[in-house]
């Protein structure tokens, strides 16, 4: 089974990365992008088979290491 997780910057950290690439856009003539927010995927591929399993084990790997859950927001997508 597949974890996918997205990790972003919640709403109201600065995001200076984000920034940057708004920038540098602006700077090559893609006019028009009011924002950039980055963030992480990362892609898992799990042994366990039950889908509840699954999805708690990514759970506590998010919350202990793959994502900073006080300045983090993070969503899962399990496939079979």
């Amino acid at each position: 089974m597949k974890a996918k997780v997205h990790i972003t910057l919640k709403n109201g950290v600065l995001d200076p990365q984000g920034k940057a690439v708004q920038h540098a856009l602006g700077s090559l003539g893609f006019g028009g992008v009011n924002d950039v927010r980055q963030g992480k995927y990362i892609e898992l591929d799990l042994a366990e088979t039950d889908k509840a399993k699954a999805k708690d084990a990514v759970e506590q790997m998010c919350k202990g290491l793959l994502a900073n859950t006080v300045i983090e927001n993070y969503s899962i997508e399990l496939v079979d």
